[in-house]
């Protein structure tokens, strides 16, 4: 099965967009949790802003690797007030550990 590249890249985004789209502000103050994402597996999020997830081979990793990036540690996912997903690179921690963009209550 061919998965395109542009998919791939957008694959760790698109879980966010799931857990993000579930998560009220309640949660800001809740401990972070990691993500559980799985090997052989792509995430999509679509133009529509749907999220996906597909079962992968791996008799085309080559070709599903071109064009690809790496997602720089440091960044940050997450859901705009408009359903629109958005990336952050840079920090979002407070000198104490705390979430910077966290619940001002």
């Amino acid at each position: 099965m061919a998965f395109p590249t542009k998919t791939f890249a957008l694959a760790s985004m698109a879980l966010l967009a799931a857990l993000g789209a579930l998560a009220g502000p309640a949660s800001a103050q809740t401990a972070a949790t990691p993500w559980e994402l799985k090997p052989d597996t792509g995430y999509a999020y679509d133009k529509d802003g749907k999220t996906f997830s597909y079962k992968m081979g791996t008799s085309n990793a080559g070709e599903l690797l071109k064009g690809a990036k790496k997602v720089p540690k440091g960044t940050l996912f997450f859901i705009g007030h408009n359903g629109q997903l958005y990336m952050r690179s840079g920090p979002y921690l407070e000198g104490d550990g705390k979430f910077k963009f966290g619940s001002d209550q």
